[in-house]
């Protein structure tokens, strides 16, 4: 690997290391400098491998209670394919899957409780408790999946999280280097991840820089005090991002939001600890290397150590030239989420992360098109706004699009469980620039409102035997939920041919009284977007977008393949969307 220095951290349960130094002999192997600290049970040893290092076990000799002991350290050989089989990044041609591997499937009962963990529960009924989906039951349903026109999973955390309750959303780490036994363990994500690619799909990490859980053994028995921001008393973030720009902040503010934890059960990383860098960096190197990931999503972007964030995303560029990430960066305003992405804005601190989940064309794009009256500001004028902002960011195309996630409620009850406007929204998420992101269940009308957020985190139907509702079969479905999941799966797939969508230009006209038509094109395809959120009938006047309309004379429909003569005017209903492909 590129990466030739490399940090071990390691820890006694049993006893002191001496001062001694430790002694490594391994052809290609150079031990630099050891590192003790106040807590005698730990050691770190700084280690510069030679390119032609061979794989193999290492014996470190050290000296414990004055007696020497050996430890063994596996060197691996290397994954071929880099850049191609694997840690390929995620772009504008693929359609991610958002899943919360506890809700979506349980195909193997046997590891629903997993004896010595702190979290026993299993009540389907309870929205905090743990439900029994695991990584079998996502393979079980690989085919659904790749049928509905994904192309890439992504999971929120599928590390070990031993902490004593809302082990749900894997948010709170306990284990860096070990996948949750709940979920099938590292062999079962290895099958999962090998599955994904035999079929041609890919493999989202979600990263979690800025905290960890509470029961992580670097915070129950720490190296010193200085690898988490401890405080006199608890001290919670204040959730502001502006600090990190606002040329008139206080630095006590500053301080609350980077220092300040997110949640009791969360200590916050200390990123300015050498120590702690190194172990979040490698760890995120050896993730990658050893489960084959494609892309990664980063929690919590805009709570971290922005300095940090960059240094690590360059370390893992260096080894990964293709790897795409993209930042949680849940703020409001076009500017602020500017900010962390790589950028056109003029500032002192300037981000190297290529992309962010893009919240913006969510919170004031695509939910006030459906949900507000037409207006000069208001209504899909909005969505017109906040895309006309993209000349702050360097590569729109890899921003990630979404109508729904786990943390924000689902769209469906968005919308007030308008079926139409659901339709339009998916419609709008294939279509737009940038990467659509699905959230699990979504294409079945799964609603719930934020109030809590487990609210927003339900069972995916059929995923449990008994389930009378099956969305993997379709059995139980009402018309409306088959009628929208249908829609998701014909446009999605049509998508995974579309040169214009994948990866073309996009070129949108001012909406006029609630009608809002922007077209995805290259010199292979030209497709026509058009949105009606009035909710009356208008007319389609295909002249009225000649940069776009002309030299073609006719305008398929993807979804019906119904055909339009473009010399004539057409209608198009309230509340209703076309997805249409010119041609001559």
């Amino acid at each position: 690997m590129k990466t030739r220095d490399v940090q071990l951290l390691l820890r006694s349960s049993d006893g002191i290391f001496s001062k001694d130094t430790a002694i490594v002999n391994y052809p290609g192997l150079l031990l630099k400098q050891c590192h003790s600290f106040p807590n005698k049970k730990y050691l770190a040893l700084d280690i510069q491998l030679a390119p032609d290092v061979k794989p193999g076990v290492v014996s470190i000799q050290l000296f414990k209670n004055n007696r020497k002991q050996t430890v063994k350290w596996l060197i691996k050989e290397k994954r071929q394919g880099n850049g191609s089989s694997y840690a390929q990044g995620v772009t504008s041609a693929d359609f991610i899957d958002l899943i919360m591997a506890d809700r979506f499937s349980n195909g193997d009962p046997t590891n629903d409780r997993v004896k010595g963990m702190r979290d026993q529960t299993l009540d389907r009924q309870k929205m905090y408790d743990r439900h029994g989906g695991d990584f079998q039951g996502v393979i079980n349903h690989l085919d659904y999946l790749q049928n509905l026109g994904v192309t890439t999973l992504w999971f929120t955390p599928v590390m070990e999280n031993d902490m004593p309750y809302r082990t749900e959303h894997g948010y709170a780490i306990t284990n860096h280097y070990k996948i949750d036994e709940r979920y099938g363990g590292n062999q079962l994500y290895k099958k999962l991840s090998d599955s994904l690619h035999s079929r041609n799909m890919k493999l989202v990490f979600d990263a979690v820089y800025n905290h960890f859980g509470s029961y992580h053994f670097l915070e129950q028995d720490p190296p010193d005090s200085t690898w988490v921001h401890r405080w006199p008393k608890y001290i919670q973030t204040n959730y502001r991002e502006q600090v990190h720009y606002d040329p008139y902040v206080a630095d006590s503010d500053k301080k609350r939001m980077t220092d300040g934890w997110f949640d009791k059960m969360m200590p916050d990383i200390n990123h300015n600890n050498p120590f702690m860098t190194n172990y979040f960096i490698q760890n995120c190197i050896w993730y990658i290397e050893e489960f084959g990931i494609d892309g990664i999503r980063i929690d919590t972007y805009t709570y971290n150590n922005l300095d940090f964030a960059n240094r690590c995303n360059a370390a893992i560029l260096n080894e990964y030239p293709k790897m795409t990430f993209f930042g949680e960066a849940m703020v409001h305003g076009v500017l602020n989420q500017a900010y962390f992405e790589e950028n056109n804005i003029n500032t002192e601190f300037k981000s190297n992360l290529p992309s962010v989940v893009d919240f913006q064309n969510l919170y004031y794009g695509i939910i006030p098109a459906l949900i507000q009256p037409f207006g000069w500001t208001d209504g899909v004028n909005k969505l017109y706004y906040t895309l006309s902002s993209d000349f702050v960011s360097k590569n729109p195309m890899q921003k990630v699009i979404l109508l729904d996630n786990h943390d924000e409620p689902r769209f469906f009850s968005v919308v007030g469980e308008n079926v139409e406007k659901q339709k339009i929204g998916y419609q709008w998420l294939l279509t737009c620039r940038g990467i659509p992101q699905l959230y699990y269940g979504s294409e079945v009308l799964m609603k719930g409102l934020k109030a809590p957020d487990g609210l927003v985190r339900g069972d995916f139907p059929g995923g449990w035997i008994g389930d009378k509702k099956n969305a993997f079969t379709g059995e139980g479905l009402s018309s409306d939920e088959k009628s929208v999941q249908e829609l998701v799966r014909t446009l999605a797939n049509y998508r995974k041919t579309s040169s214009a969508i994948k990866t073309g230009k996009m070129m949108h006209y001012i909406p006029v009284d609630g009608l809002y038509v922007y077209f995805r094109y290259d010199d292979k395809q030209t497709v026509m977007c058009i949105m009606n959120t009035s909710p009356d009938l208008k007319e389609i006047d295909f002249s009225r977008y000649p940069e776009r309309t002309k030299g073609f004379n006719k305008a398929v429909n993807v979804l019906d393949l119904s055909t339009l003569d473009m010399s004539n005017k057409a209608v198009i209903p309230g509340m209703k969307m076309l997805v249409l492909e010119l041609r001559n």
